[in-house]
């Protein structure tokens, strides 16, 4: 097998500025991708992109709110006038939220968390579902947590919010199953070197648990061998 088994591929990161988003989008560009890198920070973007540019790859950065009204539209227009066809998304982007009991819960916050984790993530299936439905063999890769799976108490509102993006992930699948060659991959990357862990978790010690590469080496290996429609997996 070539060492660039995804070139000539489309790749499309969410929070790719730091973290499990960075990782992913270094490792596909290292496959050969050319990877479009999205999130809040430019600082962060354009970092990543200098390690991908150092390495031999190719990315371009999109600097953008995925929460604000019509920039996921600006996005996708953007990308589709440059681009016949996505090969592979990445939905990695997401916010924790405080952790608290259900009853003390902030409806604002609770909004905010729920339009970023689930309503931003609709929209990006849905902008990109025609440029992923000219994809040869297009991939669509969720990240969650096992909140989303088995309640916790405390993480109430970001289980719900993972778990409705679990939903919605697994539904489109199963609506592409039998008519494109789309395929949706849930991946659970359990503990990892994060900001949002270090945020969740402020007295580990971050070096036990895994880095960041460890879920972009997965990630990246669904996306080129492929797996069944309705996968799963949590990364030890």
């Amino acid at each position: 097998m070539t060492d660039k088994p995804l070139d000539g591929r489309l790749a499309l990161v969410t929070g790719a500025s730091r973290g499990i988003g960075a990782a992913t989008a270094i490792a596909l560009a290292a496959k050969g991708a050319h990877v479009v890198l999205t999130a809040r920070t430019p600082g962060g973007l354009e970092d990543v992109e200098a390690t991908i540019h150092a390495g031999g790859g190719s990315a371009t950065i999109a600097p953008l709110d995925l929460a604000e009204s019509e920039a996921i539209a600006r996005l996708a227009t953007a990308i589709g006038d440059r681009w016949d066809a996505l090969d592979i998304l990445v939905l990695n982007a997401g916010m924790l939220g405080s952790l608290s009991s259900v009853p003390a819960i902030d409806p604002k916050e609770m909004a905010q968390v729920l339009t970023l984790n689930v309503s931003a993530q609709a929209a990006l299936i849905a902008a990109f579902d025609p440029m992923l439905k000219k994809a040869k063999s297009a991939r669509v890769i969720g990240v969650t947590s096992s909140v989303g799976r088995k309640p916790r108490a405390y993480w109430g509102l970001y289980g719900a919010s993972k778990a409705a993006f679990e939903t919605l992930l697994g539904a489109y699948g199963d609506e592409m199953a039998e008519i494109s060659a789309i395929r949706t991959a849930i991946v659970d990357p359990g503990a990892t070197r994060t900001k949002m862990r270090a945020r969740a978790y402020p007295g580990e010690d971050p070096n036990s648990v895994k880095e960041p590469t460890v879920v972009a080496d997965r990630i990246v290996a669904l996306a080129i061998e492929g797996f069944e429609p309705g996968h799963f997996e949590r990364v030890a």
